[in-house]
C-alpha cells in the first residue's frame, strides 16, 4: 500500500506545483500587456504634445458615393486619356456582364447599387461603377452612347446591365436633352387621310 500512495501523493504535488507556475506565468503576461499599454498610451501624448498627428486612414474609400462630381469634370473626363485607357473604343457597357445564379440572367437588373451612399454590391452596374460617369442632360457623349442608332430609342437595361434606379436617371436625362436640341431624333412621318378630316376631296 505503501508505494500506491506515494505514487499518489507525487502525482498530485506535480500537477500542483504545475497549476501554480501557469498562474504565476498568467499573471506575469498580464503585467506584460498592462506596461505595453501603458507605454503606448504616453507615446501617443507625447507625440499629440508635439503637434504631429497621425492619418488615421489610408485613403479615399473607392466604394464612397456621396462626393458630388460636377458634369463640366465628367465631360472633360470623357475626352481625357484616362478615359481611353480604361475603355478604348468601345462603350461604357460593352464590356459589363452581368452576375447571376443559373444559365440565364433574370429579366429585371437590381434597383440600385448604391445604397446609403456607398457601393453595396460586388459588381455595380457601368454608371455606378464609375463616378466619373455623370448622367446629365448636357453630357450628350455619355447619353449618345445608351441611344441605339437604328430607332433612336433608349437601350434596354436588359443589354446595358444598368441598375433601375441608373435607368430611370437615363431616360430622364435623354428627355432632357431632346427637349433642350442638344441631342437631335427623327419625327416619324405619317401619312394622313384627309377625308376623314375634310370630307371627299373632288379631283
Amino acid at each position: 500500500m505503501l508505494p500506491i500512495a506515494r505514487g499518489i501523493f507525487t502525482g498530485l504535488a506535480s500537477i500542483t506545483r504545475s497549476s501554480r507556475g501557469a498562474t504565476l506565468h498568467t499573471v506575469s503576461a498580464f503585467r506584460g500587456k498592462a506596461e505595453t499599454a501603458a507605454a503606448a498610451a504616453a507615446e501617443n501624448e507625447a507625440g499629440a504634445g508635439d503637434g504631429e498627428e497621425e492619418p488615421t486612414s489610408s485613403g479615399p474609400d473607392p466604394k464612397d458615393r456621396t462626393q458630388v462630381i460636377p458634369v463640366e469634370t465628367s465631360i472633360r473626363y470623357l475626352k481625357s486619356a484616362a478615359y481611353k485607357q480604361t475603355y478604348g473604343e468601345d462603350y461604357v457597357w460593352t464590356q459589363y456582364r452581368r452576375n447571376h445564379k443559373g444559365m440565364y440572367a433574370p429579366r429585371m437588373t437590381r434597383k440600385t447599387c448604391i445604397r446609403q451612399g456607398k457601393i453595396s454590391t460586388g459588381n455595380p452596374c457601368p454608371i455606378c461603377r464609375d463616378e466619373y460617369l455623370v448622367l446629365d442632360y448636357r453630357n450628350t457623349q455619355l447619353l449618345e452612347q445608351f441611344i441605339s442608332p437604328h430607332s433612336g430609342d433608349v437601350l434596354s437595361y436588359s443589354k446595358t446591365g444598368l441598375c433601375q434606379k441608373s435607368h430611370l436617371r437615363l431616360k430622364v436625362a435623354v428627355e432632357q436633352a431632346r427637349d433642350s436640341g442638344l441631342i437631335t431624333y427623327d419625327v416619324p412621318f405619317r401619312e394622313y387621310d384627309y377625308n376623314e378630316f375634310y370630307g371627299q376631296q373632288k379631283s
